[in-house]
């Protein structure tokens, strides 16, 4: 029986999370995106809080597209700020089951430039 890319992404994704969780010092990043937008949440996974998030489809980037690597890197500045300013310096990557690559490496890389550790 064959898998559609989402029911394998979501296997990739559960394998990552085996090992991946997000703590008080150390909250998780979630990246989620889809072909015409990018989202990402900071989480405390032993709390169950979301500490901050961002996505391109919020009221600011009506201008940006959130498709392309130039969104991906303005909507993790934006989560950058917001994170700083909750008191977050180091955090945990899950790139949700997506490759490394493209706009979830863009995404990462702006997030360090914005002054996060991971």
């Amino acid at each position: 029986m064959a898998r559609t890319t989402r029911e394998l992404r979501i296997r990739r994704h559960s394998r990552l999370r085996k090992k991946l969780s997000g703590t008080a010092t150390h909250p998780r990043v979630a990246v989620s995106r889809t072909n015409k937008h990018i989202s990402a949440q900071i989480i405390d996974d032993t709390a169950g809080l979301t500490l901050a998030a961002a996505s391109s489809v919020e009221a600011g980037f009506k201008d940006v597209s959130g498709g392309n690597i130039a969104g991906a890197v303005a909507v993790a500045n934006l989560l950058a700020q917001r994170a700083v300013a909750a008191g977050v310096s180091t955090v945990v990557f899950d790139r949700g089951g997506y490759k490394y690559h493209g706009r979830v490496a863009a995404f990462a890389d702006a997030l360090r430039a914005g002054g996060l550790e991971f």
